[in-house]
């Protein structure tokens, strides 16, 4: 354990103008308020504190950070207050400490609801000042390596898994790769004790068997190679970490033995011109394994990461990884935003919310449900990146898989919520397609136009998903508003007397609802039943029929469905496909929309057979003007050159749209094609089917 003394040089090493008072102050303070607390392993508590202030020191931080260091269990396991840490070392300390204090546990795996509290708190204390995520990743690496030390393995287990969950994830997202390497090789030791034993045995077998010359052979080569050509460097050599071999070995199914790039070298040279050149050279000298070059000088990674990367294939056929960077580049690189924290007299500060943490704070700010918090902060921590750019050249970083709209709205909400097409290297793309790294994307926009129910089925960032559901959530809300005071009305008329204007308020304290609009939500998605709401308002007005709604007075008026949107208010049904012309009935069930069926459609037929089915039954109509719906139809046509050609040209001339075509029945002579064609009435769909039966290439032709 550092010696306080110890521990205050190694600070004024790297800045002599930090405030030694209150490293002393912290450290005594510190050290009393901990006093005969033990760790797992024996050792006194306040060790802990110190050591994870001395990985700070060797990150050259400020020392608030190192003071936080010191402090940060203090108030979470002893008797010291948050009061008494501000008025003994000031509000800044006092704030940090606060926040590293709210970040005592995150348990992604179990327990949602807790899981995504203590993530919310954690992201808020983030942005707030980065220094707090420094803290805790260091406490959470200093709890690793003393990790063996805990008896129950089942509680091994889950804190290795909250590191490889989250800790390490985050320490990636912020550059720090040597806190994520050790983390994930210490998490890798207790989740997969057997792989992680195999992989460091094969690996010993291989320096033993004289990998660790070849490493030092190669090494030395390759810094000869660059010194010929002039190029002054700095190079070392290594074996890859045990998790990243066998992630590798996961990802393409093959054995130790197969894989061939377990030996990775880094060059540090002088300038950024001196990266390229050495490139140039290691590439002219051997070959480079195709798809295996990264540039990240010219475009770096979102946590700021610069470098480039290549594999070549050395001698006797093994790949080598080449690193390339500057030293400034490499500092960044091992401690990624802390570099940034390096000297306290350089008055230069990172800005404290860097863009990807102010999409997660995005995110919780319009996540509806625990799990879904979850689900898009380790999307938006985890996945790995490609690069796309906009039309004036803005580089935009999304996970792999992203499509347009996920590009939308990484450039601006607004620009997501308004998007209508898109362009994808100056050709129109569906908003499906995945953009592919060094795309450029052009968003085609309407200010008309709103997010999509179906663009929750490929968008795939967290903001993305997030602003979706938000705006389909307010959609939702406001439409069954408005169709939950249609259908009251229709219950008002219902009554056997009229009521008064205070009936409203007697009838909310009745069924302790907040207010008219959750009332009306109520009645929309028949979480209270027709029978419920007339006994509310008037007391004694349903009788016994509370219990029978089917037999209450029918509706005074059919609903119109007219300015609702499919999909969210209401659906219409697929088993008969119904299109604006049909004569229609509405299906409500408990906590569900109005499903809309064709009044001939054979499933309300079996639905009036069962008497005790809880479905209310709803007379709706299209309304005045309503735009059209997909109608399925049943087309057997000739089994020759062309034909489907023909029916195609036929649906394109009557201005429907094929959404779907299946193969149904396949004959010698005669195929039957089912296919979903959008049209906007009935009229329009009888037209379309006389031309098709009048085709020489069509026997029959018929709605489904």
């Amino acid at each position: 354990m550092l010696r306080q003394y110890e521990l205050v040089d190694r600070v004024l090493d790297y800045d002599p103008n930090a405030d030694e008072a209150l490293l002393n102050r912290a450290y005594v303070f510190s050290l009393q308020a901990h006093g005969s607390q033990k760790r797992a392993s024996g050792d006194p508590y306040f060790s802990h504190p110190i050591e994870v202030a001395g990985i700070l020191t060797d990150l050259h931080l400020d020392d608030e950070t190192i003071a936080t260091a010191i402090l940060h269990d203090t108030v979470e396991d002893t008797v010291a207050t948050p009061e008494e840490i501000e008025r003994v070392f000031g509000a800044s300390v006092a704030r940090l400490v606060d926040g590293v204090t709210k970040l005592s546990k995150i348990e992604a795996q179990t327990e949602n609801e807790r899981a995504a509290e203590n993530l919310r708190k954690f992201l808020l204390a983030m942005s707030d000042d980065i220094r707090v995520l420094l803290v805790k990743l260091a406490d959470r690496l200093h709890n690793m390596r003393t990790l063996h030390h805990i008896a129950k393995p089942e509680k091994r287990r889950r804190i290795a898994k909250e590191t490889m969950d989250i800790y390490a994830p985050l320490a990636e997202r912020i550059g720090m790769y040597e806190f994520m390497k050790e983390m994930q090789t210490l998490a890798f030791a207790q989740l997969e004790p057997e792989a992680y034993e195999s992989i460091t045995r094969r690996l010993a077998q291989l320096k033993d068997g004289g990998g660790g010359d070849r490493i030092a052979k190669i090494g030395s080569g390759l810094k000869l190679l660059l010194a010929r050509s002039g190029i002054d460097t700095d190079i070392s050599g290594r074996e890859k970490h045990p998790y990243s071999i066998w992630k590798k070995m996961a990802e393409r199914h093959i054995s130790f033995e197969q894989l061939s790039d377990i030996m990775a070298f880094r060059a540090i040279v002088p300038t950024v011109e001196d990266a390229y050149a050495a490139l140039g050279v290691i590439h002219r000298r051997w070959p480079m394994v195709p798809g295996r070059f990264k540039d990240y000088i010219s475009t770096p990674k979102r946590n700021g990461y610069r470098s480039l990367h290549t594999t070549v294939i050395h001698a006797e056929n093994a790949r080598v990884e080449i690193q390339i960077r500057t030293a400034e580049m490499h500092a960044e690189a091992e401690f990624g935003l802390a570099a940034h924290w390096a000297y306290k007299q350089s008055g230069v500060r990172p800005e404290t919310q860097q863009s990807w943490i102010a999409d997660l704070v995005e995110i919780l700010e319009t996540a509806e449900s625990p799990e879904e918090l979850l689900e898009h902060t380790k999307m938006a921590m985890y996945a790995d990146r490609i690069f796309a750019f906009s039309p004036k050249g803005e580089l935009i970083q999304l996970p792999k898989g992203a499509t347009p709209v996920d590009f939308a709205y990484a450039v601006h909400t607004d620009l997501g919520d308004q998007t209508v097409g898109a362009k994808v290297n100056g050709r129109v793309v569906p908003l499906r397609t995945p953009i592919e790294n060094g795309d450029q994307v052009q968003i085609l926009r309407s200010k008309g136009q709103s997010p999509q129910p179906g663009w929750l089925n490929f968008a795939i960032t967290g903001k993305a998903l997030a602003a979706i559901r938000r705006h389909l959530r307010h959609t939702a809300r406001d439409e069954q508003v408005k169709l939950g005071r249609t259908l009251y009305v229709n219950i008002v008329h219902r009554l056997p007397a009229q009521i008064g204007g205070e009936a409203m308020g007697h009838a909310l304290k009745r069924l302790k609802l907040p207010d008219e609009s959750s009332l009306m939500i109520a009645i929309a998605r028949r979480t209270l039943s027709d029978a419920a709401v007339m006994e509310a308002l008037m007391p004694g007005s349903a009788g016994a029929d509370v219990a029978q709604p089917h037999a209450l007075a029918p509706q005074s008026s059919a609903i119109s469905i007219k300015g609702l949107t499919p999909g969210v208010a209401y659906d219409l049904a697929t088993c008969c496909h119904p299109v604006p012309g049909d004569r229609i009935v509405g299906l409500r069930r408990p906590d569900a929309g109005i499903e809309v069926h064709a009044i001939d459609c054979a499933t309300l037929s079996d639905l009036a057979e069962r008497s005790q089915d809880e479905t209310d039954w709803v007379d709706v109509s299209w309304g005045d003007k309503t735009e059209g719906a997909t109608a399925r139809i049943a087309v057997e046509v000739k089994n020759e050159p062309g034909a489907l050609g023909t029916l195609a040209t036929v649906i394109g001339a009557h201005k429907a749209n094929i959404l779907n075509l299946r193969l149904d029945n396949r004959d010698t002579g005669l195929h039957t094609n089912i296919i979903d064609v959008e049209v906007h009435d009935v009229p329009q769909l009888m037209r379309l089917l006389a031309a098709l039966r009048a085709t020489d290439v069509c026997t029959k032709a018929e709605r489904v």
